[in-house]
């Protein structure tokens, strides 16, 4: 993974975990905090190499690929959240920002 991916990527977690916890703060949302902590760890695992999966046939998989799905995922979502309550913060924010991310890990493998 390129340095300039993962400082990408670090960022996108900050934010993703910042917004979990304003999520929590401002309207006492537990699930925004345990699911932006959640996805916040398995990124942390791919972009640090520790998360390290196989596919059905054994090859080693790439965390990149698994950063895409778990961005990806969350990309839909954002989207989810944006389309039905129409309010740009938090979620049209990080929709755009997931959309940006996912397209830079798509465009770098």
């Amino acid at each position: 993974m390129t340095p300039t991916l993962s400082n990408i990527l670090w960022v996108y977690i900050v934010l993703l975990f910042a917004g979990g916890m304003m999520g929590f703060i401002k309207a006492k949302s537990k699930i925004s905090l345990i699911t932006s902590t959640i996805f916040a760890v398995l990124l942390i695992l791919c972009v640090t190499g520790v998360f390290k999966p196989f596919d059905l046939a054994g090859h080693l998989v790439t965390p990149l690929y698994i950063a895409d799905a778990l961005v990806g995922l969350l990309l839909l979502v954002f989207a989810m959240r944006f389309a039905k309550g129409k309010k740009f913060m938090p979620s049209g924010l990080m929709f755009g920002l997931s959309a940006a991310v996912l397209a830079v890990l798509i465009f770098v493998h």
